[in-house]
């Protein structure tokens, strides 16, 4: 039964369908139904789809991503970008229009986000454009039963179609459940409509496999490549190069299809309900223990639910949650991507799913990557909306407050944790050299802890004082850092304390060091993991001859665990080889750090470090380069 068409006078005419859900199938006959369906998706062969993931000669692109619900800031930012007019109807020609995951979830208008690009979908394919709507990983949390960020306004917007008399049939669940009394229900009734507020379960209907918008998404792709750039939400990881286009598309979402209806198939036998969520499914059904009359439909759906609750697509190493193209730097990344790029047919990447330092549209990896999650919901995020457009050879960027078009910045360079989270490296280096000493204080092991002031911001810095050996290692290691990309060691410039050459060396305001982190067990969920992490450490650290470092020398920022390290008084050696306590730990050095390390040549050398590090040490070091590529 469908609602009639309704014009909502405060969405300037925009149509809205909202049907309620189609199925009026009796219990016995959906089980039936499910059962079936559960046999055919096993069955199924992979089939090809390339052609709707892949399209060539697309005269303008534009992709937007992570709306969580900022319904306003997504219409203002289409139209800013020529897609959609003031009557909200699409206006874009044979533009193709990319949603790069996450429409849904925190904010409190996902619905008005997807029903007006359900709309703009057929009205764009019939003017030669096309409305791509990738899964991200929200998407696949509300199918697949993580209801986590899901927000009450997000539920409310479903409440009409929700019946007084299924709320109080899962009311009971719940109460049976807890074992509650009768003189409990009062405070049980508080938690329940807390817990599955009104339009809850109405919101599950709409999100089930054949539900309006559930229906929609589950046949949405988690990846398409137009023009020879791939969109994709959280990042190609490495599985990408293992499985392709088809793996993503086909098997994952594959996966995903099944794991929904057997979750359907259980809550129909009554051995889930739709209060049980993802995160708690598992456990509840490892003590299933199947009875002889025990159809084997059910038994397969329980060990389906097990199995794809830990489908690559919710891993964190899967391409809907996968934040390495972000978080980690060229001599970890570069390969895994050029690799996962080459698989698709691809030659560069567009990514949502982390936040982009200063919220705008950002590039790095020489362009490679291009990161478009600007935080468009303000209330949450603190940013707005902002569309990437492709045309030709030209990359750009307009946002939901202006139409003026500019050009895309590069992805800064960050090591340690910023004072107002947009201090670059020069303007910190600048602060480092030129601010005014504030405060000294000492600290264990004879370490100085310099406060630098420019009289609006405050830095903490570490002193070292210049070696007897007339070199500055802090200063030598983070210049050879910044000629390497490697991105571990934080800004450093020669300065003068108290009368004593030396160095400042930048501190984030909180940091741990390795042996702290180790002792506590944090760091695990690192964006860039730090299993990846520490082998650039030990190539750099064979490179410089670094025989001094130490677990108080390896620090990490708590809220990225990005490595950072400091204290390089000995290293850069004249000796050859690595040092002894690198003599057996294996040096990986791909084709990255390959390029890298040949990219360093006397010359360069000389320009950079030559007020630092003296010429036989410059030239021990590219001895030194010379045996890791060799």
């Amino acid at each position: 039964m469908l609602k009639s068409l309704a014009q909502d006078p405060q969405n300037s005419g925009r149509s809205l369908l909202r049907p309620l859900r189609a199925n009026t199938l009796t219990p016995m006959i959906r089980r039936i139904f499910l059962s079936l369906t559960l046999v055919l998706v096993a069955s199924l062969p992979l089939a090809s789809h390339s052609s709707e993931w892949t399209f060539d000669d697309v005269d303008r692109v534009v992709a937007i991503s992570d709306v969580h619900g900022a319904y306003d800031a997504m219409v203002r930012t289409l139209q800013n970008a020529e897609l959609i007019a003031d009557d909200l109807s699409w206006c874009g020609g044979a533009a193709h229009l990319v949603i790069v995951g996450d429409l849904l979830d925190r904010g409190p208008n996902s619905r008005d986000a997807m029903d007006l690009l359900m709309d703009l979908e057929g009205q764009a394919q019939a003017a030669g454009g096309r409305v791509h709507v990738l899964v991200g990983n929200h998407e696949a949390m509300n199918l697949n039963g993580d209801l986590r960020y899901v927000s009450t306004s997000e539920y409310a917007a479903f409440a009409e179609e929700e019946s007084e008399q299924e709320r109080e049939q899962w009311f009971d669940k719940h109460v049976e459940r807890a074992g509650v009394g009768d003189d409990g229900r009062d405070a049980a009734r508080a938690e329940f409509d807390t817990l599955f507020p009104p339009g809850y379960f109405a919101h599950r209907h709409a999100f089930a496999s054949d539900g309006h918008y559930g229906k929609w998404l589950l046949g949405k792709p988690v990846i398409v490549v137009i023009n020879g750039t791939a969109f994709v939400h959280g990042g190609l990881s490495p599985l990408v190069a293992e499985i392709g286009l088809e793996g993503v598309n086909g098997e994952l979402m594959q996966d995903l299809l099944a794991y929904v209806l057997a979750v359907e198939h259980l809550i129909e036998v009554g051995k889930l309900s739709p209060i049980d969520n993802f995160n708690n499914r598992d456990p509840v059904l490892r003590g299933f223990m199947p009875g002889l009359n025990t159809a084997a439909s059910t038994v397969a759906a329980v060990d389906k639910v097990i199995k794809l609750g830990e489908s690559d697509l919710h891993n964190s190493d899967g391409p809907l949650w996968y934040r390495g193209n972000v978080a980690c730097g060229r001599l970890i990344e570069e390969d895994k991507l050029l690799a996962s790029l080459a698989r698709i047919g691809a030659d560069r990447v567009v990514i949502g799913h982390t936040p982009t330092p200063g919220r705008r549209i950002l590039q790095r990896l020489d362009g490679r990557i291009l990161e478009v999650d600007t935080g468009m919901l303000n209330d949450y995020y603190n940013g707005r909306g902002n569309a990437l457009i492709l045309e030709g050879d030209t990359v750009s960027t307009i946002n939901e407050m202006s139409t003026e078009i500019v050009s895309l910045a590069e992805h800064p360079r960050r090591v340690g944790a910023r004072p107002g989270g947009d201090l670059s490296a020069d303007d910190l280096e600048h602060l480092l050299r030129t601010g005014d000493i504030v405060s000294i204080r000492e600290g264990g092991s004879g370490r100085r802890f310099v406060q630098v002031s420019d009289g609006t911001r405050s830095v903490e810095a570490l002193f070292a004082g210049r070696e007897a050996r007339g070199l500055y290692a802090d200063v030598a290691a983070y210049r050879l850092d910044r000629l390497l990309e490697l991105d571990h060691v934080p800004v450093a410039v020669v300065r003068e304390v108290e009368g004593d050459a030396g160095s400042l060396q930048f501190l984030p305001d909180q940091w741990l060091d390795e042996q702290q982190r180790g002792a506590t067990g944090q760091g695990v969920s690192a964006q860039c993991p730090l299993t990846e992490q520490w082998p650039t450490m030990y190539v750099f650290d064979s490179l410089i001859y670094n025989e001094g470092r130490s677990l108080q020398r390896m620090l990490y920022s708590p809220d990225t665990w990005q490595l950072i390290l400091i204290g390089h008084d000995k290293a850069f050696s004249t000796q050859k080889g690595r040092p002894r306590h690198l003599s057996i730990v294996p040096i990986i050095v791909g084709d990255a750090w390959t390029n890298a390390l040949e990219s360093l040549t006397d010359e360069i050398l000389e320009e950079k470090l030559g007020d630092v590090l003296d010429k036989r040490r410059r030239r021990a070091l590219l001895a030194r380069r010379d045996q890791l590529i060799k």
